[in-house]
């Protein structure tokens, strides 16, 4: 009982601590931060439990009701009498509940992509900044000719050279995972300017040359002394990036090289409004568009916010 009333004790200290911390202080002290956290925590969560929010599971054929196409928002089908809040698309598909599953697609490609961009950049980056020399030239060079052309051209490169060494009949299965693939390497560059250019700086304090005295090897003191060190901006970056990498996968979906149909994402659910707009299904487009911009505004707000309230200069 004494071990778990002190384990309480000290997560109690730990909150407090946080409380009367300046990151907190800032936090509330911005309501710009407190209103982008408070609307990416519910898109997120909205369609993190989009199976028991949703009334429909747009992804089910045997659901949909052909006759309950183009429905207004709010106003009864004419065959089926059925009301939908959010309209219906072409389909019969609730656009409510495809707006759900569609944000759980392009939330999982952003994560996924700026998951996989922040683990490869970091990496390179440690290794260029520790070792210099020939390794750290070939790098950089690497990611000065990447920087050259638009992030979005290289993920359209990335994305056509893998789709094409994909068998024909694993295309739509392997078309999330090719895209996570090319938005992640279309990515990584800044992760690894930024950490090689921070590992520059701690490689020669005087913690990492005591570790090398004990006889520490280099991945150890890269993984144990300077990562920990590097990480502050690492996070404001993949907070931001986390906003490019939606845009991204919805810009290629909307181009019709991104989330297959049969699983479509923000993107896709645009491209197809699009077909409709100037037909008089004007909700087909709008609602999609909306929550896309709101999740993608949100983001990016909340990284701008983490950036100010993390950088030492601003204190």
């Amino acid at each position: 009982m004494d071990v778990i009333e002190a384990a309480k004790a000290a997560e109690k200290g730990r909150i407090a601590r946080f409380r009367e911390s300046d990151f907190f202080w800032k936090f509330r002290a911005s309501p710009v931060a407190m209103v982008s956290f408070a609307v990416t925590v519910i898109l997120v969560l909205s369609a993190v439990f989009a199976p028991l929010i949703a009334p429909y599971n747009p992804f089910d054929p045997a659901s949909l009701n052909l006759m309950n196409g183009f429905s207004a928002p709010g106003v009864p089908n004419a065959f089926t009498g059925e009301t939908f809040f959010l309209g219906t698309d072409d389909q019969g598909r609730d656009v409510f509940s495809t707006i759900l599953y569609g944000m759980r697609i392009s939330l999982f490609v952003g994560f996924a992509a700026v998951s996989f961009a922040l683990v490869l950049g970091v990496t390179l980056g440690l290794i260029a900044g520790y070792v210099g020399g020939w390794t750290e030239t070939i790098i950089m060079r690497i990611a000065d000719v990447q920087l050259t052309f638009p992030s979005i051209l290289v993920a359209l490169l990335i994305f056509g050279v893998a789709k094409g060494f994909t068998p024909v009949e694993y295309r739509d299965q392997m078309a999330i995972w090719v895209l996570i693939i090319a938005i992640g390497l279309s990515d990584w560059v800044q992760f690894a300017r930024v950490v090689r250019g921070a590992t520059l700086v701690e490689r020669n304090k005087e913690y990492v040359q005591a570790a090398r005295l004990i006889g520490r090897t280099s991945p150890a003191i890269m993984l144990r002394h300077i990562l920990p060190n590097v990480l502050s901006p690492v996070l404001v970056i993949a907070t931001i990036s986390l906003a490019l990498a939606i845009i991204a996968e919805a810009t290629l979906s909307f181009l019709g090289v991104g989330a297959p149909p049969t699983q479509p994402s923000l993107g896709t659910l645009i491209r197809i409004g699009q077909g409709f707009l100037f037909s008089g299904e004007w909700w087909i487009l709008l609602y999609p568009a909306a929550t896309l911009l709101t999740l993608a505004l949100a983001v990016n707000l909340l990284g701008d916010w983490l950036r100010d309230a993390l950088n030492p200069r601003l204190k």
